[in-house]
């Protein structure tokens, strides 16, 4: 995948987390550093990656319709391993609602 940057529109690792921050989420939120599949991590991650997009590039480019939709697709994601959580083990959700500061909603 090829990044083109244009005069000041992408900055390298304004928009995406890092792997030391991936990693710390992982190790959080996993059973093992490895764990990676596990829906806590998944929706972890997804919330760090919608938070940044929300703070940092729809402030300076409030017309960009394409990551806009980006982000709705991320939350669309969220909200359905949300949702399978819930369904699976309601303590677990809770438990994962409460440490990211998400709303229940569902």
């Amino acid at each position: 995948m090829a990044l083109f940057a244009y005069e000041g529109y992408f900055v390298e690792g304004e928009n995406m987390i890092t792997s030391e921050k991936k990693a710390e989420l992982v190790k959080k939120f996993g059973d093992s550093e490895k764990d990676s599949g596990k829906v806590e991590v998944q929706v972890a991650i997804l919330t760090e990656r919608i938070n940044a997009l929300n703070q940092t590039h729809f402030n300076k480019n409030p017309k960009d319709h394409a990551s806009r939709r980006g982000l709705l697709k991320m939350v669309g994601k969220r909200r359905n391993l949300l949702k399978y959580l819930k369904n699976k083990d309601i303590n677990r959700y809770r438990a994962c609602i409460q440490s990211l500061g998400i709303r229940d909603v569902l």
